[in-house]
């Protein structure tokens, strides 16, 4: 496995703890770290996946379900469903990795992580997002500023 993908594994595997158990974000980051030991620089990539993520998921779901309405976030199998969620703040609200590194890339989790029709559902439901790119960009964007303006002390 490559290097950026054993972190996003790592990223994976702790946000789909957290989805399904009540387990605190920072105590599953440092857990799966102790598993899975990373580079400096893979650490903090997980780590900006995991916290980038997390703020955001009811929005990326809102998305999905908005733009891939052919399948009901609710029938999605947990890990599919944070590959996606993983993938679509990726190349939506990180801006960082291009679109088809961040499709293959889940592709390639769905295959190691996923059921045997995971990475073709996965790279479906990606497909249609990636239509709306750029829509996806700006919103995104939006929320996460209102997420910062949040979080800000006040002077």
């Amino acid at each position: 496995m490559k290097p950026r993908t054993r972190a996003r594994a790592l990223a994976l595997q702790a946000l789909y703890e957290i989805d399904l158990s009540d387990h605190p974000p920072g105590e599953v980051y440092k857990a799966r770290l102790e598993e899975i030991p990373l580079a400096d620089d893979l650490n903090e990539f997980a780590r900006q996946i995991i916290f980038g993520v997390l703020p955001l998921k009811h929005d990326l779901d809102l998305l999905i379900a908005k733009y891939a309405p052919e399948w009901p976030l609710d029938q999605i199998a947990a890990i599919d469903r944070n590959i996606l969620r993983m993938a679509l703040w990726e190349f939506a609200a990180q801006c960082e990795t291009p679109m088809k590194v961040a499709i293959n890339e889940a592709v390639e989790l769905a295959k190691h992580y996923g059921s045997d029709t995971a990475p073709r559902f996965i790279n479906g439901v990606l497909g249609a997002l990636a239509e709306h790119e750029h829509e996806l960009q700006e919103i995104l964007k939006n929320k996460t500023a209102q997420l910062i303006e949040k979080t800000e002390p006040e002077a």
